[in-house]
């Protein structure tokens, strides 16, 4: 027996408060959304986690690559003063550095906000799983 204020919306769903067969619009026909059990939306911190670390290995292996890349061009321009190509290919290594930059600087933006998120995520789980303890109790109690 649920309280009474629970009992009522219960009532309110349909015959017998029986769980309706709702779902999300962007769950999809196939369940998506739902767990085993067929009726609670279940989500996870860890594609979050995920995403984070993935944006930390993406901030580092682009220092890495823009440092190689600078250092591969050092001292190409000795001796080739004049010569079209190289204004060329310092052009081109101009550019991938700004790139680079650019991903290395919004990588490293992002794994934070990433991870706070994954964060929050477990702290608001945890709060709503709490403050809707004192309803699950039975009727009588916890009120």
């Amino acid at each position: 027996m649920y309280a009474q204020s629970w009992q009522r919306l219960l009532d309110q769903a349909g015959p017998g408060g029986q769980q309706s067969d709702m779902s999300l619009a962007s769950a999809g026909a196939a369940g998506g959304g739902r767990n085993d059990a067929g009726g609670e939306l279940k989500h996870s911190a860890k594609p979050w986690s995920d995403a984070a670390g993935t944006a930390h290995a993406l901030e580092t292996d682009t220092a890495t690559a823009k440092a190689k890349l600078t250092s591969a061009h050092a001292g190409a321009e000795a001796g080739t003063a004049g010569l079209a190509s190289m204004a060329a290919l310092t052009s081109v290594l101009t550019s991938w550095e700004k790139r680079l930059t650019a991903v290395h600087t919004e990588c490293g933006a992002l794994e934070p906000a990433l991870r706070k998120t994954a964060w929050a995520q477990g702290e608001v789980d945890a709060g709503v799983k709490s403050a809707l303890a004192q309803f699950s109790a039975p009727a009588g109690k916890g009120q």
